[in-house]
This record gives structure tokens, C-alpha cells and sequence, in this order.
């Protein structure tokens, strides 16, 4: 498994879906992943340190995962089978070491809660020239994760965000 971080979240022009893409930590490859909008939006939250008042899931799974003395050791984003990703979320507690199944969006938006984490398997991951071909058509929804964004301008993104914004992607 090769480790990878959020690069960046955009809005496919071609599907209108929104596409997360994971960079290889230590290189240059990458991984497009088209997501929903609601995992999108949890995502780009954390992302920016934006909390809401009260939790959302992913917020809620990390306290799940805490209040039974468990952490999240790591996310590995396993295989593509027909278009469809699959996840694992490695949890560690008292019991010992826990796999679950999850899809990648939200295995991506609970490990950046809990600071895990994230792999994807080698052969998932394309070369930036490959990858341009295949994520060339993506709109950048926000700046990359180290500029920091307003509550304001946050808060403008999401209520821009229309039901239209999203597609089904077909492989």
C-alpha cells in the first residue's frame, strides 16, 4: 500500500460529480475518486477546520469510535471493481483490531478526522499524465487543503452547491 493525502476536491464537467483526489504521499501519482455530495462537503469541512454546531456522521462515527476506547489506525482504499471503490477503516481497541468494509469517501472523511492515516493500493494509482487525461475535465471546488478558507467563504461554497452538481460517473 502506498500512503496518499486529499490533493484537492473538484466538480467533474463532464459527469457533474464531485471528484476527490488523493495525491501519493512521498511521489507524484494520483487517485480520482468521484464521490457524492454530501461526503464531498464533509470532506472540504474538515478540511478547513469549519465545524458545524451540531455533528455530522463522520463527526459522529469518530466519536463512536472513541467513546469505545477505540482509534482509527488507518484507511486503506483497496480495489475497483466495475467502477466501484472499496475501502477498509482499521480500527484499534480494547478488543483488539477491527476491519471495516466502507466506501472510500467516507473512510477518507473519517480518517481526516482522526488524523489517520490514508493508503491505496499501487495499482490504483495513475501518473499525473495518465491522470490529466482522466480528472482533466475537473473544476477545483476549493483551493488546495493548505490555503485556509474563510467561515464565509465556506459557508458561500456550500450554498452554492446545487442538487445539479452531481452526475453518476460511469466508468
Amino acid at each position: 500500500m502506498v500512503e496518499v493525502r486529499v490533493d484537492r476536491l473538484g466538480l467533474d464537467k463532464a459527469s457533474d460529480a464531485h471528484v476527490v483526489i488523493l495525491r501519493e504521499t512521498d511521489g507524484s501519482r494520483l487517485l480520482p475518486i468521484w464521490i457524492g455530495r454530501p461526503e464531498a462537503e464533509s470532506i472540504v469541512m474538515e478540511l478547513n477546520g469549519f465545524r458545524r454546531e451540531r455533528p455530522l456522521t463522520h463527526d459522529l462515527c469518530r466519536s463512536l469510535i472513541a467513546a469505545m476506547g477505540g482509534t482509527v489506525r488507518a484507511v486503506r482504499i483497496t480495489r475497483v471493481v466495475k467502477g466501484t471503490y472499496f475501502a477498509d477503516i482499521e480500527c484499534v481497541g480494547p478488543s483488539g483490531v477491527v476491519v471495516v468494509d466502507a466506501r472510500p469517501s467516507d473512510a477518507i472523511a473519517i480518517a481526516l478526522r482522526c488524523a489517520a492515516p490514508i493508503y491505496a493500493a499501487p495499482t490504483l494509482l495513475t501518473s499525473v499524465e495518465d491522470a490529466s487525461d482522466e480528472a482533466g475535465s475537473v473544476t477545483p471546488l476549493v483551493p488546495p487543503p493548505e490555503t485556509e478558507l474563510s467561515s464565509s467563504q465556506l459557508q458561500a461554497y456550500l450554498a452554492a452547491l446545487r442538487p445539479e452538481d452531481f452526475g453518476k460517473f460511469t466508468p
